[in-house]
């Protein structure tokens, strides 16, 4: 039974790692796609690395450095630069469902390197639905910029999907929140000279300002905080069924905020998405042991954080609908 503090932690979750592509979308309009990618991780490490120091286990983090830096690169380096290059070309919403498709991804990768477990039909129909739920949403996008713009998010995915297998396999005893602390400040310090070249010659509107300050604080700091809470009051399993809500919220505050347009290819890309995600992943949502084809969204942004010692890793992206 999930206490009251579990659901209000499960809905501050749904909508933190919901709302980053409407922010990234907003910011990419007037500031370079560095500029917002070090904007992000900057703030972020500056809340989370003094949190890790105090906390200790900085002999793990050396010993686990080379991992780490993989992890980085595959989790925050490549997908939050590419994600952000995309948005000046697509939609929030779409963004945010076609991110959806990290477990199917995940399931494929996991099932190919033999690190999943046979696949039976219901999982093989989750699979080919939310595949086919992918090429509702991109098939009428694929030519020119638009096209190259889903082939950034795809990439997106495929980090996303690898990040966690280097989590599980390499990293196990590396916590939660010194591998966040540090990916992030890693990425920050990569960033800075790119942001530096590409800085703003003025200083950008408001609504800007207030999304890199909300994708810095809210969306990767103070998420991620949230989400060792949640997993410690409800579990891995049961934390990780918010990352079915994350593409409704990416897709409402597009609507909501951006007047992105509500079509009927993206409700049934939508219904596609989640749907395969959900079968395609039916097997783990019982077990609190984390796995390399388990549901991921993002940070940015998947983890589990155990009572005394987390062993996953949190991410913007930690749900299909994660940036």
């Amino acid at each position: 039974m999930v206490s009251r503090r579990g659901w209000v932690l499960f809905a501050l979750m749904s909508v933190l790692w919901g709302i980053p592509y409407l922010m990234i979308k907003v910011a990419v309009g007037e500031v370079s796609v560095p500029v917002v990618v070090f904007a992000r991780t900057a703030l972020g490490a500056a809340v989370l690395l003094p949190l890790a120091i105090r906390a200790g286990n900085l002999d793990v983090v050396r010993r686990h450095w080379r991992p780490l830096l993989v992890f980085t690169a595959v989790e925050i380096l490549g997908p939050w630069a590419l994600l952000s290059d995309a948005e000046n070309r697509l939609t929030s919403s779409m963004t945010g469902l076609l991110i959806a498709a990290v477990p199917i991804v995940a399931v494929a990768l996991a099932r190919l390197t033999g690190d999943g477990e046979r696949l039976g039909p219901v999982r093989w129909a989750g699979l080919l639905v939310g595949l086919a739920g992918v090429g509702v949403l991109a098939g009428p996008h694929l030519d020119g910029g638009s096209g190259w713009a889903i082939g950034e998010v795809m990439l997106v995915a495929l980090g996303y999907s690898i990040a966690p297998m280097i989590a599980t396999r390499r990293m196990q005893d590396l916590p939660s929140l010194q591998m966040a602390a540090f990916a992030l400040t890693i990425a920050a310090l990569a960033y800075a000279a790119p942001a530096a070249a590409t800085w703003p010659e003025t200083v950008p509107s408001g609504r800007v300002l207030f999304s890199l300050v909300g994708l810095g604080l809210v969306c990767t700091a103070l998420a991620f905080t949230l989400f060792f809470e949640l997993i410690r009051e409800v579990g891995t399993s049961r934390g990780m069924v918010f990352t079915y809500v994350n593409p409704a919220i990416a897709v409402v505050a597009g609507i909501a905020f951006l007047n992105e347009p509500l079509t009927g290819t993206i409700i049934a890309s939508f219904v596609l998405i989640l749907g395969g995600s959900v079968l395609a992943t039916a097997t783990h949502r019982s077990s609190d042991r984390p796995s390399a084809d388990q549901p991921q969204n993002t940070p940015t942004e998947l983890a589990e954080a155990a009572q005394t010692q987390p062993r996953h890793h949190p991410s913007e992206h930690d749900e299909p609908a994660q940036a």
